[in-house]
């Protein structure tokens, strides 16, 4: 009976052969995998070829105002701090009386400013022929805000501030409330994207393409305009008139403006 005897060596050398084939077909896999990896990044990184395209639409509504703003006060001015001070105070509590009586409570009544300070006089010093100046006294203005709904009580405002010792009326305008113009603007806004849709249609039909979606929507308010004066006059003209004071209010506009990027595709 014969007996096969296996060669070491060439065992191990079949045994490494198959490994190192293992690990070359391991680093190929990788490689490849590796490489896609790449490539799907690189895809991804390609800009979007959707076409678009940007329009603003405005829409605007005129509302009649439900808000009187009046802002007057007193400026008085005396040889000491406390003078003048006590005096513009005595003054301001009569006018706010006066006001209260025409039926403006108190809560729509506010401080507007309140301002002391020193008043000097310049001179030229005979003998050192120097300018020189000199505390002559303080001046004291306090101003207040009237805010109310009650649009006719423009007039008895003023003339009862006025006689009641009011030497300045600042500004007199009509507004619309916060409220009001909240409510205004959320039904402006679509009829801004209605509009901004139709300028893009109309902008789209000579070439030839159509809106196929949207893309971004931007909503902006204007509100209104800064107030404008509608009555300011010197105190002194004020008190000498024994007629009622004219004062008219008109419409406000209220503007609301929508930002449309539009998806646009071929007809």
């Amino acid at each position: 009976m014969k007996t096969s005897l296996t060669n070491p060596k060439k065992t191990l050398t079949v045994v490494t052969s198959i490994a190192l084939a293992v690990l070359v077909l391991a680093s190929v896999g990788s490689l490849y995998l590796g490489n896609k990896g790449v490539t799907a990044q690189e895809e991804t990184a390609f800009p979007s070829r959707e076409k678009t395209i940007s329009v603003t639409g405005t829409a605007t509504s005129s509302a009649a105002p439900d808000l009187l703003v009046v802002k007057f006060g007193v400026e008085i001015q005396n040889k000491t701090a406390k003078d003048a001070l006590d005096a513009n105070s005595l003054s301001m509590n009569q006018i706010i009386d006066a006001i209260k009586s025409v039926g403006i409570a108190e809560d729509d009544i506010s401080t507007a400013s309140f301002n002391i300070y020193p008043v000097y006089e310049g001179y030229e010093d005979q003998i050192t022929k120097r300018w020189t100046q000199e505390l002559v006294g303080y001046r004291v203005t306090n101003t207040v805000t009237v805010e109310t709904s009650k649009l006719n009580s423009a007039a008895d405002i003023i003339d009862g501030a006025v006689a009641a010792g009011a030497n300045r009326v600042d500004s007199v305008y009509f507004t619309l409330s916060p409220e009001k113009q909240l409510q205004i603007n959320d039904e402006l806004i679509g009829e801004a994207v209605q509009n901004a849709q139709k300028k893009a249609e109309n902008a789209l039909v000579p070439l030839n393409h159509k809106i196929i979606g949207v893309k971004m929507v931007s909503l902006s308010d204007f509100g209104l305009p800064p107030p404008m004066p509608m009555y300011e006059m010197a105190y002194d003209s004020m008190a000498k008139s024994s007629a009622p004071t004219p004062i008219f209010s008109s419409d406000q506009d209220v503007t609301t403006t929508a930002n449309v990027v539009f998806i646009i595709g071929s007809n």
